[in-house]
């Protein structure tokens, strides 16, 4: 992108008064951004306020700043940054059909897969989101869920947040099987910064093998606002939705619902109807989202080519849900405790009742569980059995 170009772009997104649904009036009147700024204030109250006009006539503060900042970012690794404006050809036409597309996205990471990541994306892509607080089982079941989708060529996207949104990256990355990306992370920040802290090294290692994208200048802080308006990108990209854990107030059922408006699939995973976390899935189900016990559920209901891993509940469980394979390596005893705790959130009194084992051989029992990953331990002293794929 040329430089005066690059400027117009950026005063464009600067201008006070002047927000998304007005700049694309203003982009559908006089076609390029710099023909916008080239026009007289009376030629900009044909189509805006006569504020607006005023103010587009003003060169915003800090542009100067913005531009040398940007040009510097891009500059720096022209191979993987790109901005990508309304009117570019790798634009994600997915977006373009949503009532609020980006005026510009930042791109970082395999920026040479635009075109067909997006279209990939658009065609099979499911955004999984959830809990910033999620339970250990939504942990596991968001990155399980997510490996096997990438086992299947889907590209998995989500928000870059703490608990299931990176437990989700972290999923697509390791099932990650092509063709385009393995996944993308719609972040509320400038690309120049990541946030939360905590994911630093797993934003650099999907800048490798996906992409990182922003509606936001570079610069920008994680305002709270910027990531409820974000979710409309993440699911606006995507054939589906899914909800792995969320309260009945959560931006998950923001995005779900954004979701249902732009006409796409949504899919939640049930869970205890005890936890203040399964409440906004429940929700979700209640009101006709498609109820998914495994990412076999989700791949039928998308166009995917054949010959791909079956993900659907094993065969042979037992009755704690575990395949009798995966319990070959345990006790009888510790497999009698995992069928007595099931998988709602149960306290040491209410297990020792179940089993009928005494408490110090029970605590041990937990503790080597618990080590083994089949057992996680949650806050108020109660403990909880961990599914697995």
């Amino acid at each position: 992108m040329e430089s005066i170009e690059l400027r117009a772009w950026l005063r464009l997104g600067l201008t006070d008064g002047v927000g998304d649904v007005t700049a694309r009036s203003l982009l559908q009147h006089f076609g390029l951004p710099q023909a916008i700024f080239e026009a007289s204030e009376s030629e900009l109250r044909a189509c805006v306020t006569v504020r607006q006009a005023g103010s587009l006539c003003l060169v915003p503060e800090g542009l100067e700043a913005l531009v040398l900042r940007t040009e510097e970012w891009l500059s720096q690794a022209p191979n993987q940054r790109r901005i990508i404006t309304l009117g570019d050809s790798a634009y994600p036409q997915a977006l373009l059909d949503t009532e609020d597309p980006p005026l510009m996205l930042y791109a970082l990471g395999r920026v040479d897969k635009l075109v067909e990541g997006f279209q990939e994306c658009a065609r099979t892509g499911v955004a999984v989101v959830g809990s910033r607080n999620p339970t250990p089982q939504g942990v596991q079941n968001a990155r399980q869920f997510s490996e096997s989708l990438g086992q299947s060529g889907i590209t998995v996207v989500s928000g870059l947040a703490l608990g299931i949104d990176g437990a989700a990256h972290e999923g697509a990355l390791e099932g990650y099987a092509g063709p385009a990306w393995g996944t993308v992370a719609v972040v509320g920040t400038g690309l120049d910064r990541v946030y939360p802290r905590a994911h630093f090294e797993l934003a650099h290692r999907i800048a490798e093998n996906g992409v990182l994208l922003s509606e936001y200048p570079l610069g920008s802080a994680p305002l709270s606002a910027n990531f409820p308006k974000r979710n409309r990108i993440i699911s606006g990209l995507c054939k589906a939705t899914l909800v792995v854990e969320a309260a009945l107030k959560s931006g998950s059922l923001i995005t779900a619902r954004l979701a249902v408006e732009q006409g796409k699939d949504v899919f939640a995973i049930p869970g205890s109807i005890h936890s203040t976390q399964a409440r906004g899935c429940h929700a979700l189900i209640k009101q006709g989202a498609k109820l998914v016990e495994s990412a076999q559920d989700i791949l039928d209901e998308l166009p995917i080519a054949s010959g791909f891993r079956d993900f659907s509940t094993p065969a042979g469980t037992s009755n704690s849900g575990q395949s009798d394979a995966a319990l070959d390596g345990l006790s009888s005893l510790e497999t009698g405790l995992l069928n007595a705790l099931g998988f709602e959130p149960t306290t040491l009194d209410s297990l020792q009742q179940r089993s009928g084992i005494d408490t110090p051989t029970l605590q041990a029992l937990l503790m080597g569980l618990e080590l083994a990953g089949w057992v996680a331990r949650l806050p108020g002293g109660k403990f909880q059995q961990l599914g697995r794929a």
